[in-house]
């Protein structure tokens, strides 16, 4: 466990804050008295994210911005230094992902979701760590997902990026303890967002079901009180957890499981694959 701290009067950091979990993230967080910085690619969402924030009496900047981007990185501690005097918290929410199989994708996917979902944390964090140390209690906070616990078929991209994210954070927890920074890691599951339509591919076989997954507000609260908390690792939802769980303690079943699943619906492509391969023997014969 990290120290606890409160988000009230805390000068909070968000990256990707214009959807989604980000945005519900910087709505919470102003609400309950935190100093918002949103962070987002989209200049006309994260204005409406403001002016909304704002009518609700919460406090609250943006800035356009994209966390690949070494020149937008500067930018944003230049705002945190412009508007807050520094930086207490900050939240590496931003992501992007794409479904289907490693050998069918052009390399390219891999390196685009790497470059956001990694490089572009990672940069990021390098960016804020001397502003973070002058912070108030300070925390950096990355967003994983299960899929960073466990792979998942047909995501393997994704969930290389985001095993990436699990050691990077175990690591830099251990680095920045001396400067008196927490490190948090959050592992949400499904979660009901726009986040799988704007993937940069759609090509799994079966699309998992994000409308039964936790809302992006019930996300955001548990992350929000996870930081107040001083938790460096959550976990959200009972599937996600048990997929954790099982993940640890019996990982045999776990890739049994999925490897059973993966020859269900290849099964055609096997049987016909066997089928020519029988038919060539019988040729050489």
């Amino acid at each position: 466990m990290g120290r606890r701290r409160r988000i009230a009067g805390s000068r909070v950091l968000i990256t990707g804050a214009s959807q989604g979990i980000g945005r519900e993230l910087a709505e919470q967080a102003a609400n309950m008295g935190g100093r918002v910085l949103a962070v987002a690619r989209s200049v006309d969402l994260l204005e409406e994210l403001v002016q909304k924030v704002r009518g609700q009496g919460g406090f609250i900047e943006g800035v356009q911005g994209d966390v690949t981007e070494p020149a937008d990185r500067r930018r944003m501690v230049e705002a945190s230094n412009r508007y807050f005097g520094g930086l207490d918290v900050l939240i590496n929410n931003a992501g992007i992902g794409a479904t289907g199989h490693f050998a069918d994708a052009a390399p390219d996917r891999l390196r685009k979701i790497m470059e956001v979902n990694f490089f572009g944390l990672a940069e990021t964090t390098r960016a804020f760590l001397p502003v973070l140390k002058q912070g108030n209690r300070p925390a950096i906070v990355n967003i994983s997902s299960i899929a960073g616990k466990r792979g998942i078929p047909a995501r393997s991209d994704y969930s290389a990026s985001k095993f990436a994210v699990q050691g990077f954070s175990e690591a830099l927890r251990a680095e920045v303890a001396k400067d008196g920074i927490d490190v948090l890691l959050v592992c949400p599951g499904l979660t009901q967002t726009n986040f799988s339509q704007n993937m940069l591919e759609q090509k799994a076989l079966i699309q998992m079901d994000h409308l039964r997954g936790m809302t992006a507000e019930q996300v955001a609260r548990q992350t929000l009180r996870a930081i107040e908390r001083g938790s460096h690792e959550t976990c959200l939802s009972f599937k996600g957890k048990l997929l954790v769980l099982v993940s640890r303690f019996f990982p045999w079943l776990a890739d049994r499981v999925s490897r059973r699943k993966v020859r269900e619906l290849f099964a055609e492509e096997r049987n016909s694959r066997q089928q020519r391969r029988q038919e060539t023997i019988a040729a050489r014969t």
